[in-house]
């Protein structure tokens, strides 16, 4: 006999619970199991007033936004009308069957509030990381660097030349980004090259080609990971360009060292990040070996003899070339000391000119100069350390494993869907960026330490 549907559905009274409708091993459950907040209200207790009505509670909006950026829900409108909808998500944020879920706006006003203030995702973040490292997930023996282009919301038809920048931005009644990036243009930080073109709408962006597709305006994500458990160990955002994104790197060591007191014995990067003062730092500053690639345009392709050919004395700090002629780059002594070092930063060593002229090698060196000159880094000596772990069979391991922060971003925009951003200027990217690798942090902790429970009604805190 077909069966049929009984038409009420508004019985008088329920026995009904929230968190006995959750599946054991959903993703919510699995991260509320490893997500500690406790402190997050003594964080922030000095930005909230003692008096007055009681806010939203913040640990209801930092969960709201884990849930979001876990399932790639990126408008806040459609957050708060799934989590009213979707019992999980209910169960998870604390929240019972008559209990209201925020306005959308309340996100907007604490985040240009109270939470940038404080820098309450930095905060929680840091705090997932001490967890990773404190479950043993961090080694902190290899860290590996690396930087993905994420598309900026400005259009690419909305901006003007670098140089006629200001004599558009200049206004008194800017908008917030436009404000951010007046007030960054005096930073110590900034590199002082006028940019090609500057979005109007979001200055502080880079105007970038990427791979594919014409240019655009974009910001880098900067992950810092350490390669055993593909732990994200900090993160930083940058404008879209090579330069940001290397002293980001710096940044990012030197911020993992005091917070967490850690510091590896080999960082992998790809050769973006082998020039010449990055590898001086990592050797000579930090005393870490850089599996980097080097930055090498010393190798001719001529027929003639390449640098390399050269042999190098440090003791007399000399080069010996093929025909055993030596290379100097002082050949007399002044009364007053001269400096060696050009604004380059580099040393020009010159051979003797008559060796040169009577050298039976003159065609195969020097075919078009009178003599040869080699210019040499001041940087060379870690030049030379990075060419030597080249050769070592833990670089061709280091080769697969800094391959593992593709796989994140990988992550990060097909599955999280942060493949363009909602939130304008650098601090918009910086939330973003934060809470995108905290939910990262938090789905392999989950995945690595949860354990499914065996009875009783589990409650979030």
């Amino acid at each position: 006999m077909m069966g049929q549907q009984p038409p009420g559905q508004n019985a008088l009274l329920y026995d009904f619970c929230i968190e006995q409708h959750v599946p054991p091993n959903h993703l919510l459950r699995q991260i509320h199991q490893v997500l500690d907040l406790s402190d997050l209200r003594d964080h922030l207790s000095s930005f909230y007033s003692s008096t007055g009505r009681p806010s939203i509670d913040p640990e209801l909006m930092i969960r709201m936004l884990i849930i979001g950026y876990c399932y790639g829900i990126r408008s806040e409108r459609r957050l708060c009308e799934d989590v009213h909808l979707n019992l999980a998500y209910r169960w998870f944020c604390g929240l019972g069957l008559e209990d209201n879920v925020p306005d959308h706006s309340t996100f907007s006003k604490n985040r240009h509030g109270r939470f940038r203030d404080s820098n309450i995702f930095r905060f929680v973040f840091e705090s997932v990381v001490q967890r990773c490292m404190s479950e043993g997930l961090v080694a902190g023996e290899g860290f590996a660097t690396d930087a993905s282009i994420v598309r900026a919301d400005a259009s690419s038809q909305n901006g003007v030349p670098g140089v006629e920048a200001m004599e558009w931005l200049g206004d008194k009644q800017a908008r917030r980004p436009v404000r951010e990036y007046l007030d960054a243009l005096d930073d110590e930080n900034s590199s002082g090259v006028t940019p090609k073109k500057v979005s109007l709408s979001d200055p502080q962006s880079g105007w970038t080609l990427p791979r594919r597709g014409p240019a655009i305006f974009a910001y880098s994500t900067n992950y810092l990971i350490d390669i055993e458990n593909n732990i994200i160990v900090d993160v930083e955002p940058t404008p879209a360009n090579r330069a940001a994104e290397v002293r980001s790197t710096q940044k990012m060591l030197d911020r993992v060292e005091r917070q967490f007191g850690a510091k590896p014995k080999r960082l992998l990067a790809d050769t973006a990040y082998g020039a010449a003062p990055m590898l001086e730092w990592l050797v000579k500053e930090k005393q870490i070996d850089p599996h980097i690639p080097t930055w090498d345009k010393s190798k001719r392709t001529d027929g003639t003899f390449s640098s390399s050919d050269f042999k190098w004395n440090n003791q007399a700090d000399e080069y010996t070339c093929p025909a055993g002629k030596t290379l100097k780059s002082q050949r007399r002594h002044f009364k007053k000391s001269r400096s060696v070092i050009c604004k380059d930063n580099t040393i020009r060593y010159r051979a003797s000119k008559s060796d040169c002229q009577a050298c039976h090698f003159k065609s195969r060196c020097c075919p078009n100069m009178e003599i040869r000159k080699i210019a040499r880094s001041i940087y060379e000596d870690s030049r030379d350390v990075a060419r030597a772990i080249l050769k070592t069979p833990l670089y061709q391991q280091s080769k697969k494993d800094r391959k593992k922060v593709e796989v994140l971003f990988a992550h990060l925009k097909s599955i999280m869907k942060l493949d363009r951003l909602r939130l304008r200027g650098l601090t918009g990217a910086h939330d973003e960026f934060v809470m995108a690798a905290l939910v990262q942090n938090l789905k392999k902790l989950a995945k690595v330490r949860y354990k499914p429970p065996d009875h009783g009604v589990i409650t979030p805190a």
